[in-house]
């Protein structure tokens, strides 16, 4: 059915709406279940499309109005496998594995999830980065604090349907089932993450937090365990799933001669809008989203001078935060809760930047995008003066190429200041970018604006390297025994791609053994 927002959004309405459909008596429609939900704002007039299943003249089961859970044998008894890192990827490896009958001991850098929170307060309040306690390191990732969106490309359907199953069986709403861009929201995904790492521990695997894995265990070309950053090993086959800011790891499968290649990433700002702005943009109405509506997302995409220019990570009611994994770097990154009910609205604007492109580091070998990652971090973090502090410029002043004179009210809890971004920026990021800004503004009027700002930088996109593996055959890797997934291996770009990529790295290893 195609309806307006207000039938979508109240029960009584659609139902209504579905009996005049269906040429009933409104009183014979017992249930109604919205299994897949998108908001089309193309036209002047907003409307939803639903796909629905309906009772009439009987009561649905329970099993099908709910989603049925996977069962989680005890494995306290079974072989062990080692997985590195308790992001998403992480997290649905050791399930998986429970589910083929495999223990595993999941070893995470960063504190739980519920502590995570004080060391993230201490860098807008003190500008003090604990390098493996932040919004990248830690329980669940970089996903846990970045505002928890599950919208993914991967055309593996029923994987998708896997992990968003799992996640509603430890505690998401069933909405993520049926939104067509479904979102958890930073608020509530802890609760998620904490349910998840407790099923692991109840059928006797083992979650390790403050436990950072500094090197490999290796017999000849096999991988047989890791060594902890306190000296104690742990064996086992080895998923390694650390995320795409764990550079240190890089640096030590580079000194372990494990191949790596450089990959492509995206570099740029995070832009803030006033999110009525956005609302009035998208849904046509000067009166914004009005009652029914949520606050309105928008994807931007174009070419300049043959690289992409996009949006990325978009947070509607969102706020921006820092993002930085070490000293000496000043990155940002956007999140939202689950209301989406801020004041602002922001996302990631970057340009496509391939290895090809840095040729002034091409004596960095398979690392040169992390060099360069670091370097555009660091150009940030001086200008801020050593502080989290961020430079900023109104959004037409940066298009324009001129100081911004004063900036508007922001979300970013450090703070900004005055700054030419587009003289931080590489210039062929800041001149791509600055082409982009004028497109956009021309494709929807109101976007380029001096009400946004742009706060930089934007750099962990992705990951900077990429683990070769056979696509075909995760058990053939160029080191037996070792499992690179998920975004740290440069195979997966968000939450469920990431869970989906953890799931078949456990298959190979559980086929493997």
């Amino acid at each position: 059915m195609r309806v307006t927002p207000e039938v979508a959004y109240v029960p009584l309405r659609l139902q209504t709406a579905v009996s005049t459909r269906l040429q009933l008596d409104v009183n014979r429609i017992r249930h109604v279940k919205i299994l897949r939900r998108s908001i089309d704002a193309r036209q002047r007039q907003v409307m939803v499309n639903l796909t629905l299943k309906v009772w009439v003249d009987e009561t649905p089961a329970t099993e099908d109005t709910a989603p049925v859970c996977p069962v989680y044998p005890d494995v306290s008894g079974a072989s062990q496998a080692v997985v590195v890192g308790a992001g998403p990827a992480g997290l649905f490896a050791a399930l998986r594995l429970i589910e083929l009958g495999m223990r595993p001991v999941v070893l995470e850098r960063g504190k739980s999830v519920e502590e995570r929170g004080k060391d993230m307060a201490r860098i807008a309040r003190e500008n003090v980065v604990d390098p493996d306690s932040n919004y990248c390191f830690g329980e669940g990732g970089a996903g846990a604090y970045s505002d928890g969106k599950l919208y993914t490309r991967s055309k593996k359907r029923g994987s998708v349907e896997e992990v968003l199953k799992t996640l509603v069986c430890h505690g998401a709403s069933e909405d993520i089932l049926v939104d067509a861009h479904p979102h958890i929201g930073t608020d509530r995904l802890p609760k998620i993450i904490s349910a998840l790492r407790n099923t692991i521990i109840r059928c006797g695997g083992e979650v390790c937090f403050s436990t950072r894995v500094e090197d490999l265990i290796l017999d000849g070309n096999t991988v047989k365990g890791v060594v902890t950053s306190d000296g104690s090993t742990v064996a086992g086959p080895v998923i390694l799933a650390t995320g795409h800011s764990a550079r240190d790891v890089y640096e030590m499968l580079c000194r372990r001669g494990v191949l790596l290649e450089p990959k492509g990433i995206a570099v740029g700002v995070r832009l803030e809008h006033p999110q009525q702005l956005i609302d009035r943009i998208q849904y046509h109405n000067p009166g914004g989203r009005g009652k029914y509506l949520p606050a309105a997302e928008y994807s931007m995409l174009t070419r300049v001078d043959g690289r992409g220019v996009y949006s990325f990570c978009m947070c509607p009611g969102g706020v921006i935060i820092p993002a930085a994994t070490g000293d000496g770097q000043l990155v940002v990154n956007g999140m939202s809760p689950a209301s989406r009910g801020g004041k602002w609205a922001n996302s990631g604007m970057v340009v496509e930047v391939l290895p090809e492109d840095l040729e002034d580091y091409n004596d960095a070998g398979p690392l040169k995008v992390m060099r360069f990652q670091e370097d555009v971090e660091r150009r940030f973090y001086d200008d801020a003066d050593g502080s989290q502090n961020a430079p900023a410029q109104r959004m037409r002043d940066f298009v324009e190429g001129k100081v911004s004179a004063s900036l508007p009210a922001t979300s970013y809890a450090p703070g900004i200041h005055p700054a030419r971004i587009d003289r931080l920026l590489p210039s062929f990021i800041a001149k791509r970018l600055q082409k982009g800004f004028s497109d956009f503004g021309r494709k929807s009027r109101g976007f380029l604006t001096n009400e946004a700002v742009l706060i930089g930088a934007e750099t962990r996109t992705s990951s900077p390297v990429r683990i070769p593996r056979d696509p075909e055959n995760l058990c053939h890797v160029a080191v037996s025994g070792l499992y690179p997934c998920g975004e740290g291996a440069g195979y997966a770009g968000g939450i469920v791609s990431a869970a989906i990529d953890g799931r078949r790295c456990a298959e190979a290893l559980a086929a493997c053994r």
